[in-house]
């Protein structure tokens, strides 16, 4: 790879930046409360109940539960504490009848289908005021990144971006330019394009192990990285979840820097660290240094 020009880091905002294992909790209870008094019309305690029913059961057995999008796996339900959450409702909603029933009253004309569609509503409804908890390295490292010239650093985000340029502008970088609704979950299974796994062959579709596969049928999140290919002489992704951001950069030959968190599962973390183009990171203030190593 080249060792001059401009290298983009691209780095994931939710979870990345941000202790989303400290917000996590805050977020569901809001969207419970969305549900029952805005989509669902039943108390409060019906869907906290049924809520915690149903992520106990899922983080039980999570390689047999996911973040489903037009019938695809866009990531396992242990990967992330905000993919835990999304997931749990999900699959609450979609096994509870009375409560499909109200979600699609309430999502007649969906972009997706109406589980996803108000999965997607309460997550963006209900993280936009929800205070930002940046990782204690967060400032330092958008700091050093922006102070190198041959550098350009992006936030990564599957929202619009409005609520990600304004928490950032409550630690100085408001002028950060942020890649978003680059809809890393947007799984589309009649996209034809295909890859080359070292041991797999050519696909779309791929084994990790005995309980997991990956899917990078991620059209949008394909594009928006081969777009910031055209003016860059390589793109650094780094994320704290696999699935939905590294598992295509990765393929593509793209490096991708997967953060260690609490909820980070064994076998994300066996996958990424033994893939060529993987690599762990124990902490985010290590990230220039590794960046440096590379570039």
């Amino acid at each position: 790879m080249p060792s001059s020009g401009l290298v983009k880091v691209i780095l994931d905002y939710d979870g990345t930046l941000t202790a989303e294992e400290e917000q996590v909790e805050e977020l569901a209870e809001r969207s419970i409360g969305t549900l029952s008094r805005d989509i669902l019309k039943v108390p409060l305690s019906q869907v906290r109940e049924d809520y915690s029913r149903i992520r106990a059961k899922i983080m039980a057995e999570p390689h047999k539960h996911w973040w489903e999008v037009n019938g695809a796996i866009a990531a396992y339900s242990d990967e992330g504490a905000f993919i835990t959450n999304t997931t749990t409702i999900q699959v609450m909603l979609r096994t509870t009848p009375s409560y499909s029933e109200a979600v699609a009253r309430r999502f007649p004309e969906p972009e997706y289908d109406p589980i996803m569609d108000c999965s997607n509503y309460l997550f963006h409804k209900n993280t936009f005021d929800l205070e930002p908890r940046f990782r204690p390295a967060a400032k330092a490292v958008f700091s050093e990144l922006a102070a190198a010239a041959d550098l350009e650093t992006l936030v990564l985000s599957s929202s619009k971006g409005d609520k990600v340029r304004k928490n950032l502008r409550t630690i100085g970088f408001a002028e950060m330019r942020v890649l978003g609704d680059t809809r890393q979950y947007e799984m589309v299974p009649s996209w034809n394009k295909e890859f080359v796994h070292p041991r797999q062959g050519t696909g779309q579709i791929f084994q990790v192990d005995e309980q997991h596969t990956i899917d990078l049928r991620r059209p949008a999140y394909y594009k928006a990285l081969m777009s910031e290919m055209e003016d860059s002489a390589r793109l650094i992704v780094v994320a704290d979840t696999w699935s939905m951001p590294g598992a295509l950069p990765m393929m593509m030959g793209i490096p991708f820097f997967l953060l260690k968190t609490t909820y980070t599962p064994g076998w994300c973390e066996r996958h990424v660290s033994a893939h060529p183009y993987g690599g762990m990171l124990s902490d985010l203030a290590l990230l220039p240094e590794r960046i440096r190593a590379l570039v």
